[in-house]
């Protein structure tokens, strides 16, 4: 095919990413390897790999990990049940929680001591939304769908709060807190939204990149829930669009009759993957590359004290 290559601008690494493989690789450096990891540190099959590589174990229980040994809760965050299970076995805790995952479990605490019920728009199994929701569970109920907010109960409607996971798509979440604020009109909101800013930065650029191009590929791992989002914000305005974790899942039979094909990538994407694309795409003749830029972020995290 003939044609170019738009990247949309941001993509890739957010900085709740780089912080927590930073924390991984600065845990190996100081205490040595193996340290273990609870959870994937972020939802990105080539950063496990990688860091896999350089002695990091990955587990998905507590009980796993060797008494005494080093462990790290992975961006997406856990319940506090998590943390008093590791304490128990005297492991060393190096939280790498996003900050803005923290955000919502302060929220979480906060509104539970106020006495209100919440109501946490989120999916189902998804490790952000277990640990947020075992900060209250007994107050917490999971709002998926338009037809949830419809039917959840509450036991006073006039004292109830809505929390949100980070890496949802903005459009979707809107659908299902009108229908909650239809229900509930006292319904109350955090001071500043959940949804984090590089969803919502990637979100906006795919909306951008989508008005000028027939072809959109996101490059992720299935598991990651801002890369699924990406992929359905870019259908939902009529593109073709697919999710491929590596250059070797293009099927050369998007590219038909695609004069044009935008490229991103969700926030715990690497840029070399994005650039292998690239790579695939100019063997099979595209000789233009563009870039679209929305807007530039600069968001830093610190490394937690330990």
């Amino acid at each position: 095919m003939t044609g170019k290559i738009v990247l949309a601008s941001p993509r890739g690494f957010c900085a709740g990413v780089e912080r927590a493989i930073d924390v991984v690789e600065e845990a190996l450096a100081k205490y040595g390897k193996p340290v273990y990891v609870k959870h994937q540190i972020v939802h990105n099959s080539h950063v496990i790999d990688d860091l896999s590589q350089k002695g990091a174990v990955f587990v998905e229980s507590v009980d796993d990990v060797p008494n005494g040994s080093v462990v790290i809760f992975s961006a997406h965050g856990v319940p506090p049940s998590a943390h008093a299970e590791a304490a128990a076995r005297n492991l060393r805790i190096i939280d790498a929680t996003c900050p803005l995952v923290t955000k919502v479990h302060l929220e979480a605490k906060r509104y539970s001591r106020e006495g209100y019920s919440i109501l946490l728009v989120g999916h189902r199994g998804h490790v952000e939304v277990i640990g947020t929701s075992g900060e209250a569970p007994e107050v917490t109920q999971l709002v998926e769908t338009v037809e949830d907010a419809n039917k959840v109960i509450v036991p006073n409607p006039d004292k109830v709060v809505c929390l949100t996971q980070t890496t949802l798509s903005v459009d979707d979440t809107r659908k299902i807190v009108e229908a909650l604020k239809a229900r509930f009109p006292r319904l109350v909101f955090p001071p500043k939204e959940d949804i984090c800013y590089a969803t919502q930065n990637r979100q906006n650029a795919v909306k951008e990149l989508a008005k000028g191009v027939g072809l959109v590929i996101v490059v992720g791992s299935k598991n990651s829930s801002n890369s699924n989002r990406l992929v359905e914000v870019a259908r939902d305005l009529g593109v073709k669009a697919y999710l491929v974790n590596e250059f070797s899942e293009i099927d050369p039979v998007w590219l038909d009759n695609v004069d044009s094909v935008g490229i991103t990538s969700g926030a715990s994407v690497p840029d070399y993957l994005v650039q292998e694309v690239i790579k695939r795409l100019k063997e099979s003749g595209i000789s233009e590359v563009a870039e679209l830029s929305v807007l530039k972020e600069n968001t830093k995290f610190s490394l937690p004290r330990i």
